[in-house]
């Protein structure tokens, strides 16, 4: 459908009566096994670039933004834990106007398995990252029952920073739904089974209602900021699944996508303004 859009087939979960579960890489040894049936739906997936400046997290749940790394080396877990957690970190301050900041771990994905290495495959099933029942314990795990406690008793919020390792990514983008168009249902809560705990995510449900966007040929100076959680019930966004899909507008010969995101927690003072779309 050109530069304004294309067309593209995404996978959403079928609903059933009983809640679905994933066998995750750490418990397999190798791929995730789903305990899950998923239908696939063909869908418009809108170029979000001409409308970078006013995608809001609070809104859409997810913006674009310009961001310069000094990293040389992203597959260096040393140097991404030493310079590139503390520029998301100011980065993330920044666009929220979060008052902490909390990074608390961060993937590589690779879409050819021939080179992938340690890195993990682009997710290809539609999800978001937390629920309301796993973002809450994930805090606690992180932090402890008693700080944990402290940090929730004001708003908050869980943040993914998404960043292509190379550019410009042509194969394997990332589509995101614009969380407006979410409708009471469409979430379905999903087991993630752990060696040593059950974490939980969402999967989406089919609706024809739905949204979707994608920013084409990111490059490596660019981020994508995507919400999966918001403790506030006010109105704004609070969750955004995405997945990774096949554009067919995708080039022959075009090089893997890698990509490496951040995942972190951000904790507000108890009013906080609107998450801005770009600093």
């Amino acid at each position: 459908m050109g530069e304004d859009s294309v067309t593209a087939t995404v996978n959403y979960i079928a609903r059933t009566v009983d809640k679905p579960y994933v066998h995750t890489a750490a418990l397999t040894g190798g791929l995730p096994r789903y305990f899950a049936d998923f239908e696939s739906h063909d869908v418009t997936i809108r170029n979000a670039r001409p409308n970078t400046g006013r995608l809001s997290l609070d809104r859409e749940g997810f913006a674009l933004v310009r961001h310069e790394s000094t990293v040389a080396d992203f597959y260096d877990d040393t140097s991404v834990k030493s310079h590139y957690y503390p520029e998301v970190e100011a980065l993330l301050r920044t666009t929220t106007g979060a008052r902490e900041v909390y990074i608390f771990d961060h993937t590589r994905r690779v879409d050819d398995e021939t080179v992938r290495g340690t890195a993990r495959e682009p997710a290809g099933r539609i999800h978001n990252d937390y629920t309301e029942k796993s973002a809450p314990q994930r805090v606690r795990d992180l932090l402890g029952t008693e700080q944990a406690a402290i940090k929730t008793a004001r708003p908050y919020a869980q943040i993914n920073v998404w960043r292509p390792i190379r550019g410009p990514v042509q194969r394997s983008p990332l589509a995101l739904l614009d969380a407006s168009s979410l409708a009471d249902g469409d979430l379905v809560a999903t087991d993630q089974i752990y060696p040593d705990r059950t974490g939980e995510i969402y999967h989406l449900a089919w609706n024809p209602q739905h949204r979707w966007w994608y920013f084409p040929s990111m490059e490596t100076n660019e981020v994508v900021l995507i919400k999966g959680y918001d403790s506030r019930l006010d109105g704004r966004a609070r969750f955004t699944p995405h997945t990774a899909f096949e554009d067919p507008e995708t080039p022959p010969r075009a090089r893997p996508r890698e990509s490496i995101e951040i995942r972190a927690f951000v904790f507000f003072s108890d009013i906080a303004p609107e998450a801005a779309g770009t600093p």
